[in-house]
């Protein structure tokens, strides 16, 4: 069989679904912490009676807008600290069954190369036939943004403030576990430290929003 005759073969894969199931990932992550951040605000600051309608405006919101750039992320990553970046690269190699020695080798020659692509490529798993077309991607994420909101969304149905409080808290870190994982083999890396980055995150964007509402409620807005 020929080499071309093989690319062709290849194509008979399901790698075109890959693109708009990372873009509807991302879009569930982002409901999920987005619409959580908002509600623990919200609760935070004592405003139980808003709770709900903050949600749901959130989620609404959030629906619209949910079409981030995986490139210009990942490029700030790169900006930011790039020995990071190096790093995640040389763990996903080593998933794949090199040596750790190999593996930084191979991260160290793909960033003199272009370290971008090989990060859209090895850890956002965007290849050339699985990139998602933009409004098949941009409608898998305004639907799993609204699908992630829901679910701190449920939380604020608990009979208390504080009952409401910790169910967000509780569901979204649920939810999150769930978007780790998959987002984890998708891009063919270990699940341990992508979904643990994605709890941290989420975690901080909670708390940050909740101690602005805390300090919003004691100053009395």
């Amino acid at each position: 069989m020929s080499l071309e005759d093989v690319y062709k073969r290849n194509l008979q894969h399901r790698t075109h679904r890959a693109g708009w199931l990372r873009a509807a990932v991302l879009g569930a992550n982002d409901g999920l912490v987005s619409t959580a951040s908002l509600m623990i605000g919200v609760a935070a600051a004592g405003k139980d009676e808003f709770l709900l309608t903050a949600g749901l405006a959130g989620i609404t919101a959030g629906a619209n807008d949910v079409e981030a750039s995986d490139r210009i992320l990942e490029m700030e990553h790169l900006a930011a600290d790039p020995e990071a970046e190096l790093i995640e690269l040389q763990h996903i190699y080593i998933a794949r069954g090199l040596t750790p020695e190999l593996a930084m080798q191979v991260a160290q020659e793909m960033h003199k190369k272009d370290a971008l692509e090989a990060h859209l490529r090895d850890e956002l798993g965007q290849h050339p036939n699985s990139k998602a077309r933009p409004v098949q991607a941009a409608i898998a994420s305004a639907i799993s943004f609204t699908a992630g909101g829901l679910i701190p969304f449920a939380g604020a149905f608990a009979p208390t403030v504080g009952a409401k409080f910790w169910s967000i808290v509780v569901f979204t870190l649920g939810g999150l576990v769930i978007t780790g994982v998959v987002s984890a083999r998708l891009a063919g890396a270990r699940i341990f430290t992508p979904t643990v980055r994605v709890m941290l995150g989420g975690s901080l964007g909670m708390l940050i929003t909740a101690g602005i509402g805390k300090m919003a409620n004691i100053s009395g807005l």
